[in-house]
């Protein structure tokens, strides 16, 4: 008997040890999208204000956007009319071009997916170089029609109009050899700084991909985040696991 309940105790904890502990985020309300990366944090809000995080205070950021990202390739966004700007010095400034959403956490390279869901990379000099209008902008197309794309340290993943995910191998010039179907269905995707890749599929579920490595970047399998409410966007930075739901809540998990 007692043998049996110190067997159930251990497997208590360690249900409790791999689970994460998320906690509701009180000074920042109606968030609509987020991102995380190198430690920073930016999001937009219902009223497509940008935010930047200090500490715990979020600071509004100048402008309208509807899609933010912070990575490697520096603070990028986009408008609701599909302008594309990026941060400097303070100020966003506009870059040629038209998309619906935009990834900096590839290797100080962006990505990112036009209306049509076609989509397209800015290689690493153009990305870093970028300082405003005259600057060179030499957007690479990309094979394939994706709604949501997002790169970090061991590739690029992506989904389609059907929730189907896709990886691809991209570089630095924005070299690739085309996109491999992974198993699953999400609707939106996101890739960590150091490979971690979660997802939320159109029921509002979590979702993270289990064994991700250098000589094995599509992983092993998915595995579910238990949530409580329905989520309707992920990211992930430095053992953080932000996540705002449908209803416009925002929880920051550890485990």
């Amino acid at each position: 008997m007692r043998a049996t309940a110190a067997v159930l105790l251990v497997l208590c904890l360690l249900t409790i040890s791999h689970a994460w502990d998320c906690q509701e985020v009180v000074n920042i309300k109606n968030l609509m999208q987020i991102d995380a990366g190198l430690g920073q944090v930016v999001a937009t809000d219902t009223s497509q204000i940008p935010y930047y995080l200090v500490g715990d205070k979020w600071i509004r950021l100048p402008g309208s956007l509807k899609h933010i990202t912070v990575g490697p390739a520096g603070i990028w966004g986009v408008n609701k009319d599909y302008a594309i700007y990026k941060y400097v010095a303070g100020n966003w400034v506009q870059a040629a071009g038209l998309l619906k959403q935009v990834d900096a956490g590839g290797e100080q390279f962006i990505v990112g997916v036009h209306m049509k869901d076609t989509s397209f990379c800015l290689t690493c000099s153009a990305t870093v170089g970028y300082k405003g209008p005259g600057s060179p902008l030499p957007w690479t197309g990309l094979p394939g029609a994706v709604k949501y794309y997002s790169c970090g340290r061991f590739g690029c993943w992506a989904v389609n109009k059907n929730d189907d995910i896709f990886l691809m191998s991209l570089n630095q010039d924005c070299q690739n050899k085309g996109w491999s179907h992974i198993d699953g269905k999400l609707s939106m995707i996101e890739v960590a700084t150091d490979g971690s890749v979660f997802g939320v599929n159109s029921a509002g579920s979590v979702y993270t991909r289990d064994g991700i490595t250098a000589s094995k970047p599509e992983g092993t399998g998915w595995s579910n985040i238990p949530m409580g409410m329905l989520m309707g966007h992920v990211t992930y930075d430095l053992g953080r696991l932000w996540v705002v739901s449908k209803s416009a809540v925002t929880m920051v998990c550890t485990h």
